[in-house]
């Protein structure tokens, strides 16, 4: 008995260290969505620019990338260059300034450019929380109907896009193609 009892803390100390151990090897970019080949979570939220407002019909009929991105985000000003270029190749790229205020959302898009064809208004976090946003950036690949498809957590750059998210886009592209 009173080895079965010096056994049990040796058991939950071994479970632990194969727990943390496995964790040394996962890739930080790479978090799990439980939204992977689920919709786009529905919204109705202000655009960056203008009074109009946008909703998930107004980015659904093209593959896509949605961009979680803020002005407070150190990591978002890496990427932006990034994003401008990804567009000038057509590329739709959706914004979701998230967490942000309004009238520096329009000028850090006057100063650094709109890669955004829309760009979506989430003061609050409410569209963040709904597509599970740790923080940004985040970015979300969406085909026509507005499937998640993937997610990339972390900054784009060049060797991102070209390695990683440019195969899976062209994929999506393709496959709308008759």
């Amino acid at each position: 008995m009173k080895r079965l009892i010096l056994l049990v803390p040796l058991a939950i100390f071994l479970a632990v260290a194969v727990f943390l151990y496995r964790g040394l090897f996962l890739n930080p970019s790479e978090l799990p969505s439980a939204l992977i080949d689920k919709p786009f979570p529905g919204f109705e939220l202000p655009a960056v620019e203008g009074d109009k407002t946008i909703s998930l019909a107004d980015i659904k009929g093209k593959p896509a990338l949605v961009n979680i991105w803020a002005t407070w985000c150190i990591s978002c000003k890496v990427e932006h260059p990034v994003l401008n270029e990804i567009a000038k190749t057509g590329v739709n790229i959706y914004g979701v300034n998230y967490k942000d205020d309004n009238a520096a959302a329009q000028k850090w898009l006057k100063e650094f450019q709109d890669p955004y064809q829309l760009n979506i208004s989430d003061p609050k976090g409410t569209l963040g929380l709904d597509l599970g946003v740790y923080g940004a950036p985040e970015t979300f690949l969406i085909d026509k109907n507005g499937i998640i498809r993937h997610k990339f957590v972390g900054v784009i750059d060049e060797s991102v896009w070209r390695d990683q998210l440019a195969p899976l886009y062209q994929a999506l592209v393709d496959e709308g193609t008759p």
